[in-house]
């Protein structure tokens, strides 16, 4: 399969914080890096302990949520550009927060394989087709993520009340009732949940058999989940592929292209690393690469 031959150092995955870092899935999920406190500690100190990373794996791929909060996120920008490196790669998909912890798990399990930095990095699009990520809330009177009608939202506010959310791939809505379902995934799955101040057996003991889920799991709340998802009476739930060697083979099966710009091996339309499209594809309005530092 190929798969066991591993690279000499491993790239390293970096979350924003510590409940980012789930356990491992497998005895080859490499440890998650930690960048704690990005946004409070004095700049030099981020700074060095960022060029450190660089030196110590060669190449940083930070993967992060929508609801990381905006002074992490400009820290994080400012360090690349600093750094004026291109072996950092900021990665923030359009998930949930335990979605995000889902997919940088991934990614730990796939930097054990023989992946070129580039194609670690680039495997986190491809592998976000493969989640689905929801919730069940109390209330969705401060959802902003995903679509709410004003009856929906009228409904939020009679007591008792919940409602079945999935946020991603197709964002989808319904008030919990007796035949409430939600379209899952047409594969095998493993789905992990995390539990907030909401009291209900209905993910787990409705849906997850609905969906037909092969493992199920659980974890602490994601401290983000609360802001992302407009309240913090939620049952936050995603499902994901845990095999490696089917992690693998997706992504080894998608055709590699060598970015013109940096040089590195990637998968897809656009450089993860120095942002840098193929060329033919680049927006005239957005700046160069050597300009992008600090958009990621």
């Amino acid at each position: 399969m190929g798969r066991t031959g591993s690279c000499a150092v491993p790239t390293a995955i970096a979350v924003t914080s510590a409940d980012m870092a789930l356990p491992p899935q497998d005895e080859r999920t490499l440890p998650a890096v930690v960048l704690r406190d990005v946004d409070t500690r004095p700049l030099g100190q981020v700074l060095a302990d960022l060029q450190m990373l660089i030196e110590q794996y060669g190449h940083v791929i930070v993967v992060c949520s929508q609801a990381t909060p905006t002074a992490v996120r400009r820290r994080l920008h400012t360090l690349r550009s600093l750094l004026e490196s291109d072996r950092i790669a900021l990665f923030r998909p359009d998930l949930p927060p335990l979605g995000i912890a889902v997919l940088a798990r991934q990614l730990r399990q796939l930097a054990s394989c023989d992946l070129t930095p580039g194609v670690l990095a680039s495997a986190g699009r491809l592998l976000v087709h493969y989640l689905h990520a929801g919730a069940l809330l109390g209330s969705v009177a401060r959802l902003d993520r995903v679509p709410v009608n004003l009856k929906q939202h009228a409904k939020s506010w009679m007591p008792g009340s919940q409602f079945a959310v999935l946020a991603h791939p197709q964002p989808q809505l319904v008030r919990l009732g007796p035949d409430t379902a939600l379209d899952g995934p047409e594969f095998g799955t493993w789905m992990l949940v995390a539990k907030g101040q909401l009291q209900s057996d209905w993910v787990t003991g409705t849906l997850a058999p609905s969906w037909k889920v092969q493992g199920l799991r659980e974890a602490p709340l994601p401290a983000e989940s609360p802001g992302w998802w407009g309240t913090g009476r939620l049952i936050e739930f995603c499902t994901y592929l845990p095999d490696l060697s089917v992690l693998y083979q997706l992504v080894t099966s998608v055709r590699r292209t060598t970015c013109h710009w940096c040089g590195i091996d990637v998968i897809g339309d656009r450089c993860v690393f120095c942002s840098a499209t193929p060329p033919g594809q680049e927006n005239p309005h957005r700046p160069r690469p050597e300009n992008r530092a600090a958009v990621g």
